[in-house]
């Protein structure tokens, strides 16, 4: 299968996650940068999630729609011909990470997948049911981590 590049200007990989995008600073959804969408892709999907919750993985972002080509989103906006959908908080968009204080730090999942096909998922879809709906249907993904501690 192949990969996507996935990155972002905001921290590196596995890296501190700055505190302008959590949800106790600026509450902004972090920058990035794509490359090596396959052809014949129908669209891309975004799901940022946080498996380290005490609740149990926690979505943060999740955008369906996402026109299929090399591409960038910038910090605070929604990527290019994207949906954005619920987030473990209720909102609609970006929800940045808001750990317990005092936790460890939580990892924090920014996964991009190329789909054949659309999606059609529910409307309150949680980071299990965004898995068992594309793991299988993906053309290609790509994921870059962040931390983040409070």
């Amino acid at each position: 299968m192949a990969g996507i590049e996935l990155y972002t200007a905001a921290f590196n990989d596995h890296a501190q996650i700055p505190k302008r995008y959590a949800r106790d600073g600026d509450n902004v959804s972090p920058p990035l940068t794509w490359s090596g969408v396959p052809d014949g892709t129908a669209e891309l999907l975004l799901l940022c999630e946080d498996p380290d919750a005490p609740s149990g993985t926690f979505v943060h972002w999740l955008v369906t729609g996402i026109t299929p080509a090399d591409g960038r989103v910038e910090a605070g906006e929604t990527p290019p011909g994207g949906t954005p959908r619920t987030n473990g908080y209720g909102d609609a968009g970006w929800g940045g990470p808001q750990p317990p204080v005092g936790d460890r730090a939580h990892r924090y999942f920014f996964h991009l997948y190329a789909l054949p096909e659309p999606v059609t998922l529910p409307t309150d879809a949680t980071a299990e049911v965004v898995h068992r709906m594309v793991d299988k249907a993906q053309s290609a993904s790509g994921t870059v981590v962040g931390l983040y501690q409070r």
